[in-house]
């Protein structure tokens, strides 16, 4: 069945060639427009590849989604209480560190960590010697920089006998 579609687009009334086929008389509404060079605007400066590449890029519709499921998956531990045996054994090996200060014993101090968000914490082992310890603000400094708090202490593992 034949088209008999016929575009006259043109002002002088003249049927006009489809470029594709080169018959007379095919229908090709916008033969008219389709060698003309790219408009660009005066007033615009424009886009590079990665600005237009942006516009189609997938994005999140519920921001911070994902953040909040990999927050409630993170695991904490639950601090452990220390009896007062525990608690005295602590403070005699504190005052032999301190005590012992000039003569640097490595040792390994285990602490909790509260954590900002959520319940519970984690434990963290530094190892290192005592540089510092503050009995009137209850913290100790180690000679990697880390301040302990004496509350948070769990336990003090000496490396070489003191």
């Amino acid at each position: 069945m034949k088209d008999d579609r016929k575009y006259s687009g043109s002002s002088n009334g003249k049927e006009k060639t489809a470029p594709e086929s080169g018959r007379k008389g095919d229908f090709f509404p916008y033969e008219d427009i389709v060698n003309l060079p790219h408009p660009v605007s005066r007033h615009h400066v424009p886009m590079t590849l990665l600005q237009r590449a942006a516009q189609f890029a997938p994005f999140a519709a519920l921001t911070g989604y994902d953040d909040a499921i990999e927050e409630t998956a993170r695991q904490t531990d639950d601090p452990v209480t220390l009896s007062e045996s525990e608690i005295a054994v602590l403070n005699r090996k504190l005052q032999i560190l301190e005590e012992m200060r000039d003569s640097r014993p490595e040792v390994s101090v285990t602490y909790f960590v509260p954590d900002q968000r959520k319940k519970g914490g984690e434990y963290r082992i530094v190892t290192g010697y005592v540089k510092k310890i503050d009995r009137q603000r209850q913290l100790i400094l180690m000679d990697t920089g880390e301040w302990i708090f004496m509350n948070q202490l769990v336990r003090i593992e000496e490396n070489q006998h003191f």
